[in-house]
């Protein structure tokens, strides 16, 4: 039988990665398993208006503790046989998220915890939070090797109780971009992109700086810097860092060459820009960063990509899938850009080694990955949902 699964996250139309995740996590076992998934939606103060599609049956109220237990109390009585909840600190109420310990406490059906964060020095709190949150689920998932490695040797989390299940990453074939960029009007300019929800922490003012260098030898490049300001740093900050980069394009003389378009892309506006994409950028600065999504979805479109060397981009861009460039360092971008514009057969080559790489990764291979854990920890037989997949 297949599992009815309830799964604990922030949701649609909330704008935040781990929101967007879900959905593609929860769309992507409902195809695969021809059933309908259910989710208790995260509402940070202020969200408690949204409107969410039927498929939300609950709401958490991130900092009532009590809906904490009246949540534990829906998760019980409902009859869903497997609870998936999706963690990101900041989520959660509570020191570093620790009400979610007290639910979990509380909750009588097997849970697995997804953490999309997993820092390799934790202060004491954090340690602790996240020992408990794992000592309180049935299995942890790491979206990837890195993270599955710190949870054992800094954390101390049972090796046997973890799993690793990739970033989904979309499902489409290995193409040229000329169609895609004929679709947005950019002609056939080289075109290198980044995108998602802007904030301090993507170091977007070094890439803009490094295109100085970039259009002297390639003058049709073309940077496009995709995604709206992430809604908490606007409620703290306003537009002042994109406006920012606004100043920064203007002083440099670069208007023709960089665009930022503020907008929240869907998955089909998404997946068109990359396949219009020649190199993917991210030049992220937190140098422990263990997923992307970004990346990820770059890798698995076969992308050439460029990163600094934050965790993930060290896993997925290894073994020449992709560059790696230093941290805060305007030569190092423009020196990886310029070598994959100057050498088409080498940005070829590399786009094969990300694709091939993301074919493990596709959203189809990991709702079944899903599925088969879910099934594992149903109190029903779970053979047939396997044998189906």
């Amino acid at each position: 039988m297949i599992p009815r699964v309830l799964f604990l996250s922030s949701y649609p139309p909330r704008e935040c990665g781990i929101a967007t995740f879900t959905k593609d996590v929860v769309d992507s076992f409902s195809k695969a398993y021809s059933t309908n998934s259910e989710i208790i939606a995260i509402d940070e103060p202020g969200g408690e208006l949204r409107r969410y599609g039927d498929e939300v049956v609950e709401r958490l109220h991130e900092q009532d503790p009590y809906s904490y237990k009246a949540t534990a109390q829906f998760i019980n009585e409902h009859p869903a046989d497997v609870l998936n909840i999706q963690h990101e600190y900041g989520l959660f109420g509570g020191e570093r998220g620790e009400m979610l310990v007290d639910l979990l406490r509380a909750v009588e059906k097997p849970i697995v915890l997804t953490l999309h964060t997993v820092l390799p020095e934790p202060d004491e709190t954090v340690l602790r939070v996240t020992r408990e949150l794992c000592a309180h689920s049935t299995v942890v998932v790491a979206p990837s090797e890195t993270g599955r490695s710190l949870l054992e040797s800094v954390y101390g989390i049972d090796p046997g109780r973890m799993r690793v299940i990739h970033h989904g990453v979309p499902d489409v074939p290995f193409q040229g971009t000329d169609a895609a960029k004929s679709s947005f009007g950019i002609g056939q300019r080289l075109t290198i992109s980044t995108f998602g929800l802007i904030n301090r922490g993507k170091g977007l003012e070094f890439a803009i700086e490094a295109m100085r260098a970039v259009v002297k030898r390639h003058p049709e490049a073309l940077y496009l810097i995709l995604g709206e300001t992430h809604p908490v740093v606007r409620r703290r900050e306003g537009e002042t860092y994109r406006e920012s980069l606004q100043d920064m394009v203007r002083e440099f003389g670069l208007q023709y060459n960089v665009q930022l378009i503020d907008k929240y892309l869907d998955f089909d506006e998404l997946v068109a820009y990359l396949q219009a994409t020649d190199i993917y950028l991210t030049p992220y600065l937190n140098p422990v960063q263990i997923v992307s999504g970004t990346l990820a979805y770059a890798v698995g479109c076969g992308k050439a990509i460029v990163s600094t060397p934050y965790l993930y981009a060290e896993e997925l861009l290894a073994y020449n899938r992709g560059f790696l460039c230093k941290f805060r360092d305007v030569g190092s971008i423009a020196e990886n850009l310029n070598s994959l514009l100057d050498d088409p057969s080498l940005r070829r080559a590399t786009e094969r080694r990300a694709y091939r790489f993301g074919r493990q990764m596709t959203w189809p291979r990991v709702a079944i990955e899903y599925g088969r854990l879910f099934a594992e920890l149903s109190p029903s037989d779970g053979a047939e949902l396997v044998g189906s997949a």
